[in-house]
């Protein structure tokens, strides 16, 4: 399939304490922080992952937006799951780094935690969505200095034209302490909006 006939079939945003599917708004909570609110938007997504509460932020976040989009489309185990993933952020697992860091620093009271330095890498949050869904297809994080729409496109692009892949759930999640943002959208041979670099920035930015 060539890569001008890909479209956009659905997209998600968490940002800002709300939670968008496509226009719609699914959940909002401008009172809590994001530790509360995460929390919250979970149990209000009916995400059933027991394991969300022991994930670092930014993995809750990757996870939380990856779970709305998929969910309809795994429930049913006889259907093909043949997702890839390719993220991107620009602060890699830095927020989970520091904590790292700080358990290691003092030597009189040296303990790193295991539960802490598993997610000191960006790319354990695409193997809890692989885990949750069923998904064994091909997945990627990369770091940008910024979104990087071009690069998106033409990774998934090349996916789904090499038939790596049937779809692809691309995006953009950063989080760093109240300052995070999640930006997901699913590449498939349906949907109405065209995948192209132009629509992709235009979701992105759009509030």
């Amino acid at each position: 399939m060539k890569a001008q006939h890909l479209k956009i079939k659905e997209y998600c945003k968490i940002s800002n304490n709300r939670v968008l599917l496509n226009d719609q708004l699914l959940y909002e909570d401008q009172g809590s922080d994001f530790t509360t609110f995460i929390k919250l938007a979970y149990k209000k997504m009916d995400t059933n992952y027991p394991k969300f509460f022991k994930m670092d932020d930014l993995s809750k976040l990757g996870f939380l937006a990856s779970d709305i989009l998929l969910k309809p489309m795994t429930q049913d185990s006889e259907m093909s799951k043949n997702i890839a993933l390719v993220f991107s952020n620009s602060a890699s697992s830095l927020q989970t780094d520091r904590k790292h860091q700080e358990s290691i620093m003092d030597k009189e009271n040296y303990f790193p935690s295991p539960a802490v330095f598993v997610y000191t890498l960006p790319n354990i949050c695409l193997g809890e969505i692989s885990i949750k869904h069923r998904l064994y297809s091909e997945n990627s994080f990369f770091i940008f200095n910024h979104f990087n729409a071009k690069y998106l496109h033409d990774y998934a692009s090349s996916l789904v034209e090499s038939e790596k892949a049937d779809e692809v759930l691309c995006g953009w999640i950063n989080c760093e302490v109240e300052d995070y943002e999640a930006f997901l959208y699913l590449v498939s041979k349906e949907g109405s909006i065209e995948h192209n670099k132009e629509e992709i920035i235009k979701l992105y930015t759009t509030k």
